[in-house]
């Protein structure tokens, strides 16, 4: 890894956040949208961690904390930068913070037919809980 800068975002980084995720991420999201971002720093600011190398945005990490649950989520990196300990730093950063609130777990949100975010996942010492599946609901709509 080169000299990767990890910090939190602010809320002048969201639009070019957004626009990483379409490269970067896999899948989307329903508060994929500015307003679901700007919610996200405003009530936890240090949530969304980013990755910059050299100022280019090159991964990011939401990691949520809600007092009692560590929810992981966006993990992404840039395509061309992956295998170099950037997603690696990003869950480092992300499980200090939830250590230092407090948090006992962390789960994440991967999808099944992402093949390369579960080879990530289980290299950082994460395992899937077969048991369990997610129930959603979108809401006001």
């Amino acid at each position: 890894m080169t000299d990767v800068r990890i910090r939190a975002a602010a809320p002048d980084d969201l639009d070019t956040v957004l626009a990483f995720w379409k490269a970067a991420a896999e899948g989307t999201s329903i508060s994929d949208d500015r307003d679901g971002v700007e919610r996200l720093v405003a009530r936890d600011p240090q949530a969304l961690i980013l990755a910059e190398d050299g100022g280019e945005l090159v991964g990011t990490v939401i990691a949520g904390f809600d007092g009692w649950r560590c929810h992981l989520y966006r993990l992404a990196v840039h395509p061309q930068r992956r295998r170099l300990g950037i997603g690696s730093a990003l869950l480092a950063a992300a499980e200090e913070r939830f250590v230092r609130l407090g948090g006992r777990r962390g789960d994440a949100m991967v999808l099944q037919r992402n093949e390369t975010g579960q080879h990530a996942w289980r290299a950082a010492g994460y395992t899937p809980e077969e048991q369990w599946r997610r129930w959603v609901k979108p809401l006001g709509t």
